[in-house]
């Protein structure tokens, strides 16, 4: 019988071993390494791709949901997203040894903060395989060792992936347990993760709200994680309705679930009356259900009403809640009651209360006319991302490289001593 908790372990003290390797790794060899996976990735797609069409084959037969069956396929629109994201990480301005703030002191003593790595990452997910390149190439870019713990579904895909990477960290002169899978997918390996004091610096768990729940109440090492996206849509008066149309619909249907994707609609009075039929129209397209309160029902009859648990509710599925409220402050409002510090987003033409919901609404991503699918460090410029944090302390948003390090004071003197 297999000792899951040994084996992971084992798996994390080489991890720290490589940590310190890394963490004085010469810029160029990480960079190399990256852009050799970069090339990896074209040239061995087709292996690749028929290990994830294992998975697939064995989640669909197993009833995994159809959303999910989304976020687990590899397709060569995602291979070219891989590609583009570890070139971009790869020439990005590697952060280690910067010193920041150097000031002087009256005395004399020059102090400043030199950006170092975190050390060990443990990072726990689900179904999405894109995730271990992205994770795996942030951390190696800052300096880091880290350990994943994928899910089950999606095995074979990281394994596929996780052995391109060790190989072109081998021939980039990096210590291949720089990234390491743990090849174990119950919920005894995340436990054990849970545990690594002392060998993981952070955790970061990446899936649906069960299993964060897990690890933030069995963590003995600090965790960063978002609880839930449950994101909104405020429909400003006077607003484009068109172009919230738009947005609404790219929100919420482009790939229903992602944690930034729409949840709810809010929308002022004045607007409901013309916008309401234009939205269930168009949601109607792409097979999304609505649910309304009693007055988006007034303008449309056949949605569903909406419970006090639709407004908690992050469906993660074709499934839309709309409320219709009477002032921006009442938008306002209702965001800070429900929402997950996670997205949210206005439509509006008046610049002054775009720029009062940007200041007052707090999320990771606040967006004036634009998706909440923006909520994705790809898109937002990091190359790719390790997660998103909807916690303050250390990172707040998609996490990307300079937000896996930290920084130390240092000090330079010429022979000073305290009096």
């Amino acid at each position: 019988m297999v000792d899951v908790a040994s084996e992971v372990r084992r798996m994390a003290q080489r991890a720290r071993q490589a940590a310190r390797q890394m963490a004085c790794a010469p810029p160029g060899a990480k960079r190399e390494a990256l852009l050799r996976l970069a090339g990896a990735l074209v040239d061995s797609w087709p292996q690749v791709a028929a290990a994830n069409r294992q998975d697939l084959e064995e989640a669909a037969a197993s009833g995994l949901p159809k959303a999910k069956l989304d976020r687990l396929r590899l397709d060569e629109r995602t291979r070219d997203d891989l590609v583009a994201g570890l070139r971009q990480v790869a020439e990005a301005p590697d952060p280690v040894g910067e010193v920041e703030s150097l000031v002087v002191r009256p005395n004399g003593l020059r102090v400043g903060r030199m950006r170092v790595p975190l050390g060990v990452i443990g990072m726990v997910y689900e179904a999405r395989p894109g995730a271990t390149v992205e994770a795996s190439s942030l951390a190696v870019k800052a300096g880091n060792a880290i350990l994943l713990r994928g899910g089950k579904e999606a095995l074979r895909s990281n394994r596929a992936l996780v052995d391109l990477f060790r190989a072109c960290l081998d021939a980039s002169g990096l210590p291949q347990d720089a990234v390491q899978l743990v090849p174990h997918t119950d919920r005894q390996a995340v436990l054990e993760m849970c545990r690594l004091a002392g060998y993981l610096d952070v955790l970061i768990p990446r899936g649906g709200g069960e299993l964060i729940r897990f690890v933030q109440e069995n963590a003995r090492v600090p965790v960063l994680a978002h609880a839930k996206g449950v994101n909104h849509l405020y429909v400003d008066e006077g607003a484009d309705l068109g172009m919230a149309v738009r947005v609404a619909v790219n929100a919420k249907a482009q790939r229903p679930a992602t944690c930034n994707a729409l949840e709810k609609v809010l929308v002022h009075q004045a607007a409901a009356a013309e916008f309401l039929p234009l939205l269930a129209r168009a949601m109607a397209e792409v097979g999304v259900e609505l649910r309304g309160c009693p007055r988006t029902r007034e303008h449309l009859p056949a949605v569903k009403p909406a419970t006090e648990q639709d407004w908690e509710a992050e469906y993660l599925d074709l499934v839309l809640a709309v409320k219709v409220v009477d002032s921006m402050d009442e938008a306002l409002a209702h965001i800070a009651r429900y929402g997950s510090n996670h997205t949210e987003a206005i439509v509006t033409r008046d610049h002054a209360r775009a720029w009062r919901f940007l200041r007052e609404v707090d999320a990771s991503l606040v967006l004036v006319n634009a998706s909440t699918r923006f909520n994705d460090g790809f898109q937002l410029g990091l190359g790719a991302e390790i997660g998103i944090s909807t916690g303050k302390l250390h990172a707040y948003g998609p996490m990307g490289v300079r937000e896996l390090t930290t920084t130390k004071f240092v000090a330079l003197g010429d022979g000073h001593v305290r009096t």
